[in-house]
């Protein structure tokens, strides 16, 4: 991961959600606020903005500058859970470039962010569902010696696997646990725009 990989999946992740915001709003609207995709949009297009006019000095800067953008511009919890995780990203990585192995553990920053503010854990029907199976698939692939795109994809075939996976589970942290049982049958949105962002990733890096 260097500089210019950091600021490519940066603009990658709001081509996706600029794609999605729909999608993400509907599953937001079955069990959430209605308002995922479009609350997304706005943060990751004006991240994609603050980092196009950036002259970073570290792959941390690129994501500490990301983060700090979606908590300023994204209403709800998404904005400090995302933006909170970015910008643990952003403190772990003060480098021009990363190994693998550092991205994971980076990540793995990341994750412990979004717990530590949401407090939930994996089977909670959120977006730990997604990112916790993402960060051990990236590092269990960096500690086998894979490539950072390698590790990438991994990363994203889990995440998109923890994802779809909340689909049967009865929400137990946010908006959605309001419903009780009626949130068993729906895919949260939150676990989905987590596995865009690693796709977004994976895509990213096989690119580079």
């Amino acid at each position: 991961m260097d500089i210019d990989l950091a600021r490519a999946w940066v603009q990658a992740i709001t081509v996706a959600v600029g794609q999605h915001k729909d999608y993400l709003t509907q599953l937001d609207s079955a069990i959430g606020d209605a308002d995922h995709g479009t609350n997304l949009d706005r943060g990751f297009t004006a991240a994609a903005a603050a980092v196009s006019d950036l002259s970073p000095e570290t792959v941390g800067a690129v994501f500490t500058n990301t983060g700090t953008t979606l908590i300023s511009t994204i209403g709800g919890a998404s904005g400090p859970l995302y933006g909170g995780a970015f910008r643990a990203l952003g403190k772990a990585l003060d480098f021009p470039a990363a190994e693998p192995l550092a991205f994971a553990e980076a990540l793995a920053a990341g994750l412990d962010s979004i717990q530590k503010l949401g407090t939930a854990v994996p089977g909670d029907k959120t977006m730990i569902d997604a990112y916790a199976p993402a960060v051990a698939a990236f590092k269990e692939q960096a500690r086998q010696g894979a490539g950072f795109a390698a590790a990438a994809a991994a990363a994203a075939d889990a995440a998109e696997e923890g994802m779809r996976a909340t689909t049967p589970l009865q929400a137990r942290k946010g908006r959605a646990s309001y419903l009780g049982a009626r949130s068993v049958g729906h895919q949260d949105p939150g676990a989905t725009s987590t596995a865009l962002i690693f796709r977004a990733l994976a895509d990213t890096a096989a690119r580079a």
